[in-house]
């Protein structure tokens, strides 16, 4: 069987071997051509029902999934009469499926009549749609991901593709190694993963990415290195570059912190080399300046010409599977459907097409909008599909605290708990992946199906035939009368070429007439699919015809960047993002102990200097606090950042962790284009977590720790595994626990040092180790004891002091695919190996998606400078 991965926007084909689910990369598919990184080698290890919403449940109790229906169809009916459709809202996912986001769109847009349908695409992709729609008239990526292999020079924008988007990445690292003298620069505030094979790493202050595009296109203009054959096929030129001319190199070099000689080098290259591709991420659209950061990027390639063909272009990743199918069926609260916006004659065209007078004619909330509109009470029922806003939202605290107070909170997940379902009235069974049948589209364009082939857990059901039989229910059974996701996705197909002419980007009318069969046999392919191009299309904009109504492109003025302010309370800047082997908010990822290796707790990443002047070391805990909130977590000196900044991954949640939602020390700044919040950069400060006792809980199940000052969760093979920091007496503390008084329990002190395991008839049920520090302890060790039961005496003290009797631990996961850790790593190092292909030949690592090798080198070259 053949499927496509759930988790980022490079869109991995897979394959599932049956009978026993082994996943392994489909050799086919023009994404990845077998390559897969560790998330999606790891996914069959995601397909366990533990943890997953089995039932509809109205606050709390298990109903029916007609009762579950029939509640929040009344519950919409009632709110929409009362107050009026504007009083509804749908918050989706680009973890949804084309059909289901096409169902969710037509209903609340169609036919409840507003257009308050937004989705987490909001938080990612915004500022890209905006800056492709501005340049080109359309959000049509123009590029694809042959164009890694073809160009000369690759620049890499605020993304950290080595970890984000680890396939794609792996496709750049052997381009460069097939060719040396394929360039790479690295624009990015910290040193990467992504930094490893870079030949320039402009490493410019935070914020300042539009002021280095805005000085690049000056240079362009005035160095005689502008495309004078592009010139007719622009508009705004003029104007764009008599703005640009403050941007000279002296202006843009204070701008950027950078020197003068690394910033020419920059522009020198892109000038000199003819196939130049950028490749940008969150770093350059989560961003008050968002949208105009985009179109500072595509008007270089614009004026100088590196568009339209084989290894050149502006080109996007977007973050999430389907975030591009999304905006194809107009997921976003700014687009009506198929790339049509709400002028009249476009409000007009979908009506005749849905047959439906109650088409929204004006734009709806974007997602701050949205929950701030919830908060204020205006807003009085919302349907959440697939995501989890009370944490990936900025001002989660916030968005928390208005879902509360929401008079109908819908949620359709996979899973029973997340700080989201958490507020749900309803929460409705939705299929995840293995389990749902659709299609989703990736970052170039290509669409891919996505098929079941396991049967739902419990009464789970498709997100579509949720939203479907809600629909039914409120009078529109016409319109929502599909039985199977092939029909949604022709009606999909005929919309886009409905009335188009050529004069819409987007248009698959090729598969208007799809039936189940093709539909099951598709092929990964990309848009535009018509009668023009009834294979696809690679490329877009070889012709240089753009998609205004003029046929040209546009170049847009650049913006004056916007600094976050420190101050003396806050002098600390604070970037967020991705870790390599995490997925969003650990949903799916968190519980799969694999996952949990590389990086097992919430962490802050500070520079040296900065940590040694907060007191603190490698490893310690500590609260980082803005205006809006406190986190807290564990520290790691990376000298990669620079000084006055940090990292603090997005990932963890009350889930996992005591006080880990990073998010909810932002505050909800917007791109005032796009409205995609500013996520990248927060004034915090530091104050160090200085406990009586840290300590490591293993246990059969999943508790929420309390009373201590931080906690945090992650899965081993065979248990829970916590570790702990507190103030009162650790013993004390673990007894007051549930169950412990029942337990029968083995001790052991050694100085300030306890060790305790609590057994139940023969059966290890709890394991305790602390002291003032963390104790160093062999995790799978323990964590095996509790399905593997020592039962001599010897070995129950062996695992009393938490450490096999021979061997040793392996420290920590460096190779996530392979299982290898640091111990190994640097034996093999001390042992003869002197590269990671050396190590790889030895121990596996770094020979499956490769992710590990920058951290391979690093250990390389730290070993040599020791010795």
């Amino acid at each position: 069987m053949k499927t496509t991965c759930p988790y980022c926007g490079v869109g991995c084909g897979v394959e599932i071997k049956a009978p026993d689910q082994l996943v392994s990369g489909d050799l086919q598919h023009p994404a990845n051509f077998g390559r897969l990184c560790v998330k999606g080698s790891a996914l069959g290890e995601t397909l366990s029902h533990e943890g997953r919403l089995l039932w509809p449940q109205i606050h709390g109790e298990r109903v029916s999934m007609d009762e579950a229906l029939d509640h929040v169809a009344q519950g919409l009916r009632d709110i929409i009469d009362k107050h009026g459709p504007q009083a509804v809202a749908f918050y989706g996912s680009g973890q949804l499926l084309t059909e289901d986001y096409y169902t969710a769109n037509k209903l609340m847009k169609g036919f409840i009549g507003a257009a308050n349908i937004d989705t987490n695409s909001r938080l990612c992709m915004a500022s890209a749609v905006v800056g492709y729609k501005r340049a080109f008239g359309a959000d049509a990526v123009p590029c694809c991901y042959e164009d890694i292999e073809q160009a000369d020079m690759v620049v890499l924008v605020g993304s950290n593709a080595a970890w984000a988007h680890p396939v794609a990445w792996q496709r750049l690292v052997q381009a460069k190694t097939d060719r040396p003298e394929m360039q790479l620069v690295v624009i990015d505030p910290r040193r990467t993963a992504s930094c490893d094979i870079a030949d320039l790493h402009l490493a410019l202050q935070p914020g300042s990415d539009s002021a280095l595009f805005a000085g690049l296109l000056n240079w362009l203009n005035e160095n005689e290195a502008v495309d004078e054959t592009m010139l007719p096929h622009l508009a705004n030129v003029e104007t764009t570059l008599e703005a640009c001319k403050a941007w000279d190199l002296a202006t843009v070099a204070v701008a950027c912190q950078l020197s003068e000689h690394a910033i020419l080098s920059f522009w020198q290259r892109f000038a000199a080399q003819p196939r130049v591709l950028t490749l940008w991420c969150m770093g350059i659209n989560q961003s008050q300046t968002g949208s105009d950061n985009n179109n500072a990027i595509i008007n270089a390639h614009l004026l100088s010409g590196k568009i339209g063909y084989a290894g050149a272009g502006p080109f996007s990743l977007t973050g999430q599977p389907n975030a591009m199918g999304g905006r194809e069926v107009g997921g976003l609260a700014n687009q009506l459907a198929a790339h049509m916006g709400f002028s009249a004659v476009e409000v007009d065209r979908v009506s005749r097409f849905w047959n439906s007078p109650h088409v929204a004619r004006q734009p709806g909330l974007t997602a701050v909008n949205l929950f701030n509109a919830i908060n204020r009470g205006e807003v009085k029922a919302v349907w959440i599909m697939g995501t989890n806003p009370a944490v990936s939202m900025p001002e989660g605290n916030r968005v928390a605290q208005a879902l509360a107070r929401c008079e109908l909170v819908v949620v359709s997940e996979v899973s029973a708990r997340s700080d989201t379902a958490d507020l749900a009235d309803v929460l409705l069974p939705a299929q995840g992946w293995g389990e749902k049948n659709g299609t989703v589209t990736n970052s170039e364009r290509r669409i891919s199906r996505q098929r079941s082939f396991i049967a739902p857990a419990g009464e789970a059901k498709p997100d579509w035939w949720l939203l479907a039989q809600v629909a039914q229910r409120l009078g529109y059974t016409e319109a929502f009368a599909w039985q199977h996701p092939s029909e949604i996705f022709a009606e999909h197909a005929a919309l886009s070429g409905f009335e188009n002419h050529g004069r819409r980007a987007f248009d698959i009318s090729a598969l208007a007439h799809i039936t189940r069969e093709q539909y099951d046999q598709l092929a990964p392919v990309q848009w535009p699919l018509n009668d023009r191009a009834p294979t696809g299309t690679a490329r877009l904009f070889a012709d240089r015809r753009f998609f205004h109504v003029d046929g040209k492109a546009r170049l847009l003025p650049p913006a004056i960047p916007v600094k976050t302010l420190t101050s003396s309370h806050y002098p600390l800047l604070m970037n967020t993002g991705r870790i390599r082997d995490q997925w969003h908010t650990m949903t799916r990822t968190g519980n799969v102990p694999r996952l949990m290796q590389h990086y097992d707790e919430p962490f802050v990443a500070l520079h040296p200097h900065d940590a040694a002047a907060h007191g603190l070391s490698q490893g310690d805990l500590t609260r980082v606090q803005s205006a809006l909130g406190w986190w807290s977590g564990r520290v790691v000196i990376d000298s990669g950042l620079m000084r006055g900044q940090l990292f603090i991954p997005m990932h963890w949640t009350r889930q996992f962790s005591a006080q880990a939602n990073v998010d909810g020390l932002v505050a909800a700044h917007c791109c005032p284009d796009s409205g995609q919040p500013a996520l990248k950069q927060t004034a915090v400060r530091l104050q160090p977590l200085r406990p009586a006792w840290q300590g490591w809980l293993f246990l059969p199940e999943v508790i929420t720790p309390q009373p201590v000052l931080y906690w945090s969760r992650a899965p081993q093979q065979g248990a829970q595994r916590y570790v702990l920091a507190g103030e009162a007496q650790a013993a004390d503390w673990l007894m007051q626990l549930p169950t412990m008084q029942e337990l029968q329990w083995q001790q052991a002190r050694a100085g300030q040092q306890l060790h305790m395991l609590g057994w139940r008839n023969g059966r290890l049920m709890c394991a305790f180790y602390a002291a003032p520090w963390l104790p160093e302890i062999d995790h799978g060790f323990v964590a095996r004891a509790f399905t593997e039961t020592p039962s001599s005496p010897q070995q129950r003290h062996v695992l009393l002091g938490g450490r096999p009797a021979l061997g040793e631990s392996q420290g920590r996961t460096i190779c996530s695919c392979f299982g290898v850790g640091e111990v190994a790593i640097r034996r093999a190092i001390e042992q003869g190996c002197d590269s990671p292909a050396a190590l790889g030949a030895a121990l596996k690592c770094g020979t499956n998606c490769g992710s590990c090798i920058p951290e391979l080198k690093n250990l390389l070259a730290t070993l040599r400078v020791a010795q």
